[in-house]
């Protein structure tokens, strides 16, 4: 019996009050002896009742607690052995000491006792090891939550299948929503009459109808060149097994009939409210378009997003009215604002700086404080050849000025204008990015998850050779009244570079702006005397070159050697050779960057998407032409790195 129970505190204080009254009725006997002799014969009665009453409680409560007890054990040995709750006990060499039957048959054994986990349920193994406290495991097909004493190496486990067949049946029928997008469709129905445009569309609708019954998809057309399709993730997951093949089968229906249409899809998941699913399809579409189109944007919860297709180059705008537009806002922008910062990626090339010297031609146009921002330490030699002319130009040179210069100046009502790229990531200065609330994007890379925040302006055409191409069809709309030869060559050399002499990514535009700047009086023979290298260049590039290896059918590889720093105009361009190279369809070159980083260059002949693989690496770029820059690496980690994306990309699917 408790200790509690056994001491008497209310019959101490009764037999007080008992002598007390004892007390009382021998003083009474000196006043009436009869009546005291009854007191007291009352007093002993009440005594005995109260001893006896306290004995019955004594053996009642020793009763109930024997029988309390006994069906606490027997309830005990219930949990124990027959409760669906499994209970392991392992020693130091995870060699079973004791299990319940529950644990027993869940792992299909009549005893586990004396048996070591490596041969009865091994996957626990790892978990003990890492000694995680609470973990959810799979045991011959069930799923068990399990909880592990460390101190007492001591294993529980609950099942949890049910549990998670209706999490996972809660997932897969999460929904999702859809935006399918016809690339170019009313440029390429312009032309064409009632019939032949009727046949495109039920050629379309034919094969996106039977796409969506084959899924269990509801499709919808919305207009004549957006669809919006209703599943659940359940079915996206299946569209991701098949790699949106719907994409592979429009292209090739269509494209056999020489008509230049593919699809864009942008997918919404993973969230509760059906408008912000809505508006995550748009962006995710908007995002596939600004990389070419022909592809897949998935936005995924956690910031990341997949991608799928981007087989083919984009095709090229047949009409310049966006550019008029886009020329005449930007106008209205830079006379709204009070100066004008120009500014383009780090190590910038001929084409960053070509289009930042035709934005500053414009700004001047409307006689706005115009600066460029350039480091003078991070350009090539072909790039300071460019420079070494503006010098020359007091009326072009005094509008160069440092990073640092330029955040010491005023920025209110300031427009920043960034050009050749539209990563803040990427830029000579980002803290330029965050102070300057008003920003303009002129880009002619395929967009990347990573973009400037909110701004004014975007003018993203993956299918351009070059920012300067999209720079000097912006001037053409412009109502300048001269433009300068130095100012023209600057453009021309940028369109000249990112087009390796008009051989590649070169569209009918292309060459219209070429013709453009020569007739402004471009000098072409000044292009090639920026283009001119040294000897040593020459031998550095052929050494890269000599060690080149081929990874998979058609794909080159070649680094230096890890205590040599080039640069990235050198590596670039021995890319460029690799590819014209007979088997060679893709070509990828490592290299240290003098700002230690390791830089990898990729080129290839349209087959292989290095974008993609280089978005991989974190960087990014164009189908054909793609490069990355990695940190706190070595070369040998960064090829094996590449090597990694390579496969990935070759088994199918990616993300970013």
């Amino acid at each position: 019996m408790p200790i509690f129970l056994k001491k008497r505190r209310i019959q101490r204080i009764l037999i007080t009050f008992l002598v007390i009254m004892m007390i009382l009725s021998i003083i009474c006997v000196f006043y009436n002896w009869w009546l005291a002799i009854i007191h007291i014969l009352v007093i002993i009665s009440f005594y005995y009742l109260l001893i006896k009453a306290d004995a019955v409680f004594q053996s009642e409560a020793e009763k109930y607690i024997s029988l309390l007890s006994y069906r606490v054990k027997k309830v005990g040995e219930e949990a124990l052995l027959q409760m669906p709750i499994g209970i392991l006990l392992i020693n130091d060499d995870y060699i079973i000491e004791w299990a319940n039957p529950y644990m027993a048959s869940c792992l299909n054994e009549d005893s586990l006792i004396g048996r070591s986990l490596y041969d009865v349920a091994d996957v626990l193994i790892p978990v003990i090891k890492q000694e995680i406290e609470n973990e959810k495991v799979t045991l011959n097909d069930h799923q068990y939550q399990m909880i592990y004493k460390k101190e007492e190496k001591l294993l529980y486990f609950f099942d949890i299948t049910a549990q998670a067949l209706i999490e996972k049946k809660y997932k897969d029928e999460k929904p999702v929503i859809s935006i399918v997008y016809l690339d170019n469709y009313d440029e390429i129905t312009q032309a064409m009459d009632d019939r032949e445009r009727g046949n495109l569309n039920s050629r379309v609708t034919s094969l996106l109808n039977e796409w969506a019954n084959h899924f269990g998809i509801y499709l919808k057309r919305v207009n004549s060149d957006r669809y919006i399709a209703f599943f659940n993730e359940k079915i996206l997951h299946e569209l991701e097994k098949d790699k949106f093949s719907i994409l592979d089968k429009v292209r090739e229906s269509i494209v056999r009939n020489n008509i230049p249409l593919t699809l864009s899809i942008g997918v919404g998941v993973g969230l509760s409210s059906l408008p912000d699913i809505g508006a995550s399809a748009q962006s995710s579409l908007d995002l596939a378009l600004g990389r070419g189109g022909d592809q897949v944007a998935i936005k995924l919860t956690n910031g990341r997003v997949k991608f799928f297709g981007g087989k083919t180059n984009p095709m090229e705008k047949r009409t310049r009215v966006r550019a008029r537009v886009i020329s005449h806002a930007l106008g209205e922008l830079i006379q709204e604002s009070s100066q004008i910062f120009i500014m383009g990626h780090k190590y910038p090339d001929m084409d960053a700086i070509g289009s930042s010297i035709g934005i500053l031609k414009i700004a001047q146009i409307y006689k706005k404080e115009t600066y460029v921002i350039l480091n003078e330490q991070e350009v090539d030699s072909g790039v300071q050849k460019l420079l070494d002319e503006v010098k020359a130009k007091t009326d072009i040179y005094k509008h160069f000025i440092s990073p640092s210069e330029a955040l010491d100046l005023n920025m209110d009502n300031a427009l920043l204008i960034i050009v050749d790229t539209h990563k803040p990531s990427l830029v000579i200065e980002e803290r330029l990015v965050d102070q300057i609330e008003r920003t303009v994007v002129i880009d002619h890379h395929r967009r990347s998850e990573e973009f400037v925040h909110n701004p004014l302006l975007v003018y993203m055409e993956p299918y351009a050779s070059s920012t300067s191409e999209l720079v000097t069809e912006l001037l053409e709309y412009q109502p300048f009244k001269k433009i300068d030869i130095l100012e023209a060559t600057a453009l021309l050399a940028g369109i000249i570079v990112d087009t390796k002499s008009f051989t590649l990514r070169t569209g009918s535009r292309t060459f219209d702006a070429a013709s453009f700047l020569r007739s402004k009086g471009a000098d072409t023979v000044l292009v090639q005397k920026f283009l001119k290298e040294d000897v040593d260049t020459y031998i550095k590039r052929a050494k890269l070159i000599e060690k080149v290896e081929f990874y998979h059918n058609g794909i080159a590889i070649t680094k230096g050697e890890s205590d040599e720093v080039l640069s990235q105009v050198l590596i670039a361009q021995t890319a460029d050779i690799l590819l014209t190279m007979e088997n060679v369809e893709a070509a990828f070159v490592i290299s240290r960057r003098p700002d230690d980083s390791i830089g990898i260059s990729a080129r290839s002949l349209g087959n292989i998407n290095v974008q993609l693989i280089m978005e991989g690496l974190e960087g990014g770029g164009h189908l054909t032409n793609a490069a990355t820059q990695l940190y706190e690496t070595s070369i040998e980690d960064a090829e094996q790195r590449l090597k990694e994306v390579i496969d990935k990309y070759l088994e199918g699917g990616n993300e970013e």
